[in-house]
């Protein structure tokens, strides 16, 4: 098992970061959190982007040598998540299937590209119309909310009858993709939705339910 030292640079209210710390927590990993000042517009600076090009958040440097010669850089949080646990035991846990296991790397791949382009937009896109504009003095596009709202519903009858059919969405143990779904899913409640609590989607409820009470996910949903 590794022993670098691992610094997460990032926001703690956003979802992405959020996203790259739960993985951490559920892996057991110590890593240092350093705050961006996300509202002052750090990340858009020069010399954030010598790190994060796009300049958004989360970014890690893990740190094996003093002189910092060895540094190793990594952002966009999925790719921060699945190296941490694959370097820190997150195959012997399950949350990252066996390489040498072809089918199970399917399963975990079908749900990943799930999460990313049939959960994430929908619920991305309802937070930055419902919550982030007006926080910046924007109007939020109706329109749009209502889109979304009527597109993540229909998600949901998928996700519905993939979790009918396992426990959790790449088979019936708890991976790292599960709990990508938090960062964004979270904040639906905030917003009034009850999508994920439903009893439309029970099977979804129960998935929801598991994964947001997990100890990983309390220890990264703090308001600083």
């Amino acid at each position: 098992m590794a022993t670098s030292k691992l610094t997460l640079h990032g926001f703690p209210r956003t979802p992405c970061t959020k996203i790259a710390r739960i993985v951490l927590e559920e892996l057991g990993v110590p890593y240092d959190l350093v705050r961006v000042d996300f509202l002052g517009y750090e990340h858009h600076s020069a010399a954030y982007r010598t790190q994060q090009p796009f300049g958004q958040v989360p970014y890690l440097v893990e740190s094996s040598g003093a002189d910092g010669g060895d540094d190793f850089v990594l952002f966009e949080c999925r790719a921060i998540a699945r190296y941490a646990a694959i370097l820190y035991g997150g195959v012997e846990k399950g949350l990252v299937p066996d390489p040498a296991d072809a089918r199970a790397v399917a399963r975990f791949e079908q749900a990943a590209s799930v999460e990313v382009t049939d959960f994430m937009p929908s619920a991305r896109t309802l937070l930055l119309e419902n919550v982030v504009k007006p926080i910046r003095g924007l109007e939020r596009d109706p329109k749009k909310v209502a889109e979304c709202e009527t597109l993540l519903q229909a998600k949901l009858d998928g996700y519905e009858a993939m979790l009918s059919k396992s426990k959790y969405l790449a088979g019936h143990h708890l991976t790292i993709v599960d709990l990508f779904h938090v960062g964004y899913g979270a904040p639906l409640k905030m917003q009034g939705y009850d999508y994920l609590e439903s009893p439309r989607w029970p099977n979804v409820a129960r998935w929801w339910k598991d994964i947001s009470s997990r100890q990983s996910w309390s220890n990264v949903n703090v308001s600083d």
